[in-house]
């Protein structure tokens, strides 16, 4: 299928640039537009409200996911080893494994400091 539009010259040129990837850009903004609020990336808000309340460094290493959150990654997971991510869901996936690697060095700080205060 063919398209025409009428765009300015400075999103021609950023377009030019990744016209190989055009379809793949365009199904991800159709993704972001129809998204549903509540659906999509929301572990970085139940980390940084915990996180808010200044936790203890136990509370830290007891950090776990909620059963939601887990329900997601453990779904993206399934799909991930299956190779059967959308585009979408490849980003989501990152998104989560970015957090993991950002829970897994508080964790590590927290038992370094746990550590400290016994040689205290």
């Amino acid at each position: 299928m063919q398209i025409t539009l009428d765009i300015p010259e400075a999103l021609l040129t950023r377009l030019n640039a990744i016209d190989q990837s055009l379809p793949q850009v365009l199904e991800l903004a159709l993704d972001e537009l129809t998204a549903r609020p509540q659906s999509g990336f929301t572990g970085f808000a139940e980390v940084l409200e915990f996180l808010a309340n200044l936790p203890t460094p136990e509370e830290i290493l007891a950090l776990r996911p909620s059963e939601t959150l887990q329900a997601q990654i453990d779904q993206l997971s399934e799909k991930h080893k299956a190779n059967a991510l959308t585009l979408q869901e490849q980003q989501l996936w990152q998104q989560y494994e970015y957090l993991e690697h950002l829970v897994s060095l508080a964790k590590a700080k927290a038992y370094l400091k746990l550590q400290s205060n016994l040689h205290e």
